[in-house]
This record gives structure tokens, C-alpha cells and sequence, in this order.
């Protein structure tokens, strides 16, 4: 599961108790809630359905993709599925290889996800694997799924953009100065990372 609110908040106060500037952001903008996702295969198959299109689109394709193969939609059969059935539910050609190259390495037991590597560079090494899946979405599940407690998506441009406002920067800050900057924040930064987002569009800072 990912961080609890007791993690996070724990986290941010160790945070805040090294850097004034995180201590003062997090006066004004509060705790941010929790951001959890279940693990496994269902959750890695929603981040392919869902990207590049809005939220209410990635839910219909889902709920028609579960009215032809079930609730969870298994791999086995998602694999077992005709391309034009899976096109019919809005699942596009390249979805539908980024989505059988999941299936493929799960039924194989090739990937296992309830078992990923502790290491977070291994463990991303293993999610990117799978077609369509990147830096950014390994991340994302280690930190919202598993809740690994230092994963820190500094290509993310929302996290970007909350460190300039909580950092009080003259810009916001490419993925290579976001990394830096959040370096003396380990062990803690998927807790920074979380309240990033929580920063991101308040006016108050």
C-alpha cells in the first residue's frame, strides 16, 4: 500500500525540522492526504488505459473492457482477446501492445510484483520492462502502490513545480536540479514528492 498518513506526516517532519523553507510550506499548505493505489498487475493495466486521455474516458474504457473479459480484466484472458474485440472497448493498437506486454510478462512469471526487487533502481529496472511503461510510471506505483518511502520523480513537471514554490526559486527547476535539491532529503522524498503535488496549485505560496 502506499505512505499512510502517519508516514507522511512523519516524513515531512523530518523534512521541515532540517529545511526552513519545507517548514514554512508546510505551515501554510497543511499535510497533503494520502495517495494509495492496490499493488499488482490491475493497477500497472490502469496506468497504461489511462495515459493520454482524461480520467472519465480511462474509466469507460475500463468498465467495457471489464463487461467482455471480468472484473480485474485477468491476463490470460486479456491475451486471449481479439484485437478488434479490445479496439471495440477503445483500447487503441498501441495500447493493446503495451497492455499484452504486461500480460505476457506476468503470465510468464517473468515479472513478479508482489516480489519486486527492494532495491528502487532495480525495482524500476524490472516495471520499465514492460512496453509503454516508463521511468515516471515506475515511479509513480512504487511510491502511490508499494509506498516506498525515497522514490522521487524529478521528471515529474508538477513536482517541478511545486519545489519552485516551496523552494522559493527564481524558476522552476529542471529534472537534473530537481534531483540535487531534494538529495538531503533522503530517506524521505516520496513524502516531499507527495506534498509537491499538494503544493502545486496553492495560491497561498
Amino acid at each position: 500500500m502506499g505512505l499512510t498518513a502517519e508516514a507522511l506526516r512523519e516524513g515531512l517532519d523530518t523534512i521541515a525540522a532540517r529545511d526552513p523553507r519545507m517548514d514554512r510550506a508546510l505551515a501554510i499548505a497543511g499535510y497533503p492526504e494520502p495517495r494509495i493505489r492496490p499493488t499488482g498487475y490491475a493497477t500497472l493495466l490502469r496506468t497504461i488505459v489511462g495515459q493520454q486521455v482524461s480520467v472519465a474516458a480511462a474509466a469507460s474504457v475500463w468498465a467495457r473492457l471489464e463487461a467482455l473479459l471480468g472484473e480485474g480484466l485477468p491476463p490470460e484472458d486479456l491475451l486471449a482477446a481479439e484485437f478488434d474485440a479490445l479496439r471495440g472497448c477503445g483500447l487503441s493498437r498501441q495500447k493493446q501492445g503495451y497492455a499484452r506486454s504486461l500480460c505476457e510478462l506476468v503470465v510468464a512469471g517473468t515479472l513478479d510484483l508482489e516480489n519486486l526487487p527492494e532495491d528502487d533502481e532495480a525495482a524500476i529496472a524490472q516495471l520499465v520492462r514492460i512496453k509503454g511503461i516508463g521511468r515516471w510510471s515506475a515511479e509513480i506505483y512504487l511510491l502511490f502502490a508499494e509506498g516506498r518511502p525515497d522514490i522521487w520523480p524529478a521528471g515529474d513537471l508538477a513536482v517541478q513545480a511545486g519545489l519552485h514554490r516551496i523552494l522559493e526559486l527564481g524558476e522552476r527547476p529542471g529534472e537534473k536540479d530537481t534531483r540535487a535539491l531534494a538529495e538531503a532529503w533522503r530517506p524521505h522524498r516520496g513524502a516531499a514528492a507527495i506534498f509537491t503535488w499538494h503544493c502545486y496549485n496553492n495560491p497561498a505560496l
